[in-house]
């Protein structure tokens, strides 16, 4: 009896994990440009990866991920969007390691953690994947070597391809 009320209780949770909508947030790009998270253009798989610049795992993560992300967006047409964290007294420092590393993400800063509280993220990396309606399909904790193709398997399952 225990035993159905787990699988009652599994595929429950499974579903409503599912059905989980981006929330609506503004947030600044590094240029000043507000942007509304759940306006972001889904016309296609969406990557939203919160991140911070004291954090190893988040740029190890996103760094591994640019390598690939142009490979990934000619055969997916996904677009990765890199939330960062870093509060009042590390901001002005994302800027500096965003351009060093040449990435081509939108970055978009969440200072206050409106985004992030809004998201459930507790810690990071956390990385979500939106369909194009903005539901969230696939959600992922921190980061090992590996996970970044774990990701793309299921890019590549939203993308039909």
């Amino acid at each position: 009896m225990k035993t159905i009320h787990l699988s009652f209780l599994l595929i429950f949770l499974a579903s409503n994990a599912n059905a989980q909508k981006v929330a609506s947030v503004k947030l600044k790009d590094l240029e000043g440009k507000t942007y509304n998270t759940a306006e972001l253009g889904f016309d296609g798989p969406v990557v939203i990866s919160f991140w911070a610049t004291w954090c190893s795992p988040c740029k190890k993560e996103l760094n591994t991920i640019h390598d690939l992300y142009e490979d990934w967006q000619s055969e997916t047409g996904v677009k990765l969007v890199a939330v960062s964290i870093d509060d009042e007294k590390t901001k002005n420092q994302v800027p500096t390691y965003v351009n060093g590393k040449a990435w081509d993400y939108l970055v978009l800063l969440d200072p206050n953690g409106d985004f992030k509280r809004a998201m459930g993220v507790n810690y990071v990396p956390h990385t979500f994947l939106l369909d194009k309606d903005g539901n969230v399909v696939y959600t992922h904790n921190n980061y090992a070597p590996g996970d970044e193709e774990k990701l793309y398997l299921e890019i590549k399952k939203l993308s039909g391809k």
